[in-house]
């Protein structure tokens, strides 16, 4: 799977329904060049004019399913 595949796919979590949003970038291990993490973009405060939340890291682990359009995680 390539990265643009992976940018166009919503992360929701299970538990709860909650969806995060979309893959902004990937995270990498140096030594072994499997991925680590997914990144999301924190969500706009107030229509943006306050700025954005924290970006959300996934670890790949955390990962349940991806599928042809979202990717499901699970979150502690």
């Amino acid at each position: 799977m390539k990265f643009s595949d992976m940018r166009s796919k919503e992360v929701i979590c299970a538990m709860d329904g909650e969806r995060l949003g979309f893959v902004s970038d990937v995270e990498f291990d140096e030594n072994s060049g499997q991925i680590k993490s997914l990144l999301v973009p924190g969500s706009y405060r107030f229509l943006g004019v306050l700025g954005r939340e924290d970006d959300v890291t996934i670890p790949w682990d955390k990962i349940t399913k991806i599928g042809d359009d979202l990717i499901i995680i699970e979150r502690d």
